[in-house]
């Protein structure tokens, strides 16, 4: 069996999920997007770990907005708050363990 792998950008482990350190160093290098489609890459990239950020959808409002048809692009100091708040969410790991094969699963 494998005792390590990397999944999704992450390194699976018995001891839990590890963020990749290649992704990580990647992620931190990432200029603040300066045009539409710079904010259309970073959002598809972070919208795909959405489910791992809480309140996504409402940090990462600020960004989305930029994306409106008749809106001019102002990436202000909102935007640049939540491109940095996303950037870390995305470089921190996960708080996910395997669960215990030993123990009972509990039916909620």
């Amino acid at each position: 069996m494998v005792k390590e792998g990397i999944m999704l950008g992450h390194k699976v482990s018995k001891d839990g999920l590890k963020v990749d350190k290649a992704k990580i160093e990647a992620i931190e290098k990432l200029p603040p997007p300066a045009n539409v489609k710079a904010i259309r890459s970073f959002l598809g990239h972070a919208s795909f770990y959405s489910c791992f950020v809480k309140d996504f959808s409402k940090i990462a409002q600020p960004l989305s907005a930029l994306l409106e048809v008749e809106r001019k692009f102002d990436f202000d100091d909102q935007c640049r708050n939540a491109f940095m708040i996303l950037k870390n969410a995305l470089t921190t790991a996960l708080v996910l363990i395997a669960p215990d094969w030993t123990q009972p699963f509990k039916l909620m």
